[in-house]
């Protein structure tokens, strides 16, 4: 009779788990849920059971498919600060499940690689993060109706069904490890619009592009396809170090720490391991929230760049578009340019790359040449920038009459020996910040730049210059960290670098 009674409690707790019915990773107690438009919820439970979900006012049913996978809709709502439960019950589940704290407002996933990433303080695991004002800025962060969401480092040779990950109001303790852009933005974006507000961070530092792309938007380029190809068989053919290899290793990197000298090499790493390679990130982090009901997105991402170097906008398209396919509309897509840096790799050919997404509809930059660093790659003034990313979005989708963005040169004309060019996004006026206007070059047809004088007439700026006769091309910014670049306007946003040629 004991061994029978045991037997019976086992397959009961057998049948209760084969039941229980899940919610998938992005749904975890103190979320935000996007308002007006309809909120995708999914799961699994056992197949054909019937899930049903409460939250508000709102009840819907649904039965979990032959794959145990289910997926209803909630109906659009209203921006609301209300705590309220989600509820989720399976006609097989005993405990039904309950997320407590979930509010309703506006949601933005934030993306890209180490300086998204960079943390608001310096933790053990982001010790190269804490912004300007670290103390002052943690004490204040109190906002009960802005959350986060933290996707745990992630990369998979295919797409996961999960992400580690959960939702965390903004508190002083919670916020040093939130994203420092993405808390920023939220703060500015929550005080305008007086609702909650919700981020996502999928970040990973040193991540490419592509490796935010899923499998199917890269073979269908014929550009992209062969560098995925030859991913593809690097996997196919890795072969991993042996125990004696690693134990050397082990012994040698030991061996350079207690000398305070660089580590060797990990002998063969894992290239499935490594977050430069094609669809790695996607397929760890971003492929388990695919349809999560987001507002937008917001992409700080650039110094890793992988060879041919040339790519690097056509991957940037690849992606965006890619994302706006997976969820079904045009997204908002805003991105930050990369910010002044003594080094190749914020050169100002990347910083053009990157500003040619927006000849994509529905996208707009973030200019951070004025914020950078000379030799950090991890410039701490992360506020203003959360600022520009957060007047982007309350202009462009919450329809507030504010400049977001610094003087764009939209022409160039020739003036007996001068160059006179225009800008939009001038409101307020050109302004040369702190005395005459920095940085500008021209060139003739000999292509040889020189530096000029430039001089602000309304919406326009003349060059000038007693060493070029007859200029054809002007340039501003054009280095990696443009000391003294100062051109703005009105409303204190910089001009981003860029070269026209009349």
């Amino acid at each position: 009779m004991k061994y029978r009674i045991i037997t019976l409690v086992i397959a009961a707790l057998a049948i209760h788990v084969r039941g229980e019915v899940r919610l998938a990773s992005p749904f975890t107690s103190h979320m935000v849920l996007q308002c007006e438009t309809p909120v995708p919820v999914w799961g699994n439970a056992e197949p054909g059971e019937q899930v049903t979900v409460e939250f508000a006012d709102q009840k819907k049913a649904i039965t979990a498919g032959a794959d145990g996978r289910w997926r209803i809709k909630l109906a659009p709502m209203k921006a609301s600060a209300a705590s309220c439960a989600l509820k989720v019950s399976g006609s097989k589940t005993a405990q039904q499940l309950v997320l407590e704290d979930v509010l309703v407002g506006e949601v933005w996933l934030c993306s890209g690689q180490s300086n998204m990433d960079f943390t608001v303080a310096k933790t053990p695991k982001y010790y190269f993060a804490g912004v300007t004002n670290e103390a002052e800025e943690v004490a204040a962060a109190n906002y009960p109706n802005i959350r986060m969401f933290t996707g745990e480092w992630t990369r998979a040779y295919e797409p996961q069904p999960s992400v580690g990950g959960t939702w965390k109001p903004c508190t002083p303790e919670n916020v040093r490890e939130f994203s420092a852009v993405g808390y920023f933005f939220a703060r500015d974006l929550q005080k305008e619009l007086k609702v909650p507000v919700g981020i996502v961070t999928l970040t990973y530092g040193a991540s490419t592009a592509q490796a935010w792309i899923r499998h199917e938007a890269i073979t269908a380029n014929p550009r992209l396809k062969p560098l995925l190809d030859a991913f593809d068989e690097q996997v196919k053919n890795y072969v991993p170090p042996t125990e004696a290899e690693l134990k050397a290793w082990q012994e040698a990197a030991d061996k350079a720490k207690a000398a305070q000298r660089r580590a060797p090499r990990r002998p063969r790493p894992d290239p499935v391991q490594d977050q430069h390679n094609p669809t790695m990130m996607f397929n760890g982090m971003i492929a388990p929230f695919v349809g999560f009901a987001i507002r937008g997105v917001l992409w700080y991402q650039g110094e890793s760049i992988t060879a041919p170097r040339e790519l690097f906008p056509l991957w940037n398209e690849t992606l965006i578009k890619d994302w706006r396919a997976l969820w079904g509309r045009e997204l908002p897509f805003y991105f930050c340019q990369l910010a002044a840096l003594e080094n190749s790799s914020n050169s100002p050919q990347v910083r053009e790359w990157q500003a040619e997404a927006l000849k994509l509809p529905n996208t707009a930059m973030a200019v951070t040449l004025d914020i950078g660093d000379r030799k950090n790659v991890h410039p701490r003034d992360k506020a203003p920038l959360g600022n520009r990313l957060a007047r982007i979005a309350l202009a462009r989708d919450y329809g507030r009459k504010i400049e977001y963005s610094g003087p764009q040169c939209e022409s160039v004309a020739s003036e007996g020996g001068a160059l006179r060019l225009k800008f939009s996004h001038a409101a307020g006026g050109l302004v040369a910040k702190g005395g005459p206007l920095k940085t500008f070059e021209v060139a003739g047809a000999d292509g040889k730049f020189v530096g000029t004088e430039a001089v602000i007439e309304g919406d326009t700026v003349v060059l000038r210059s007693a060493d070029v006769a007859a200029p054809t091309t002007a340039r501003y910014a054009w280095a990696a960290y443009p000391d003294g670049c100062n051109l703005s306007n009105g409303a204190g946003l910089p001009a981003a670098p860029f070269r026209i040629t009349k």
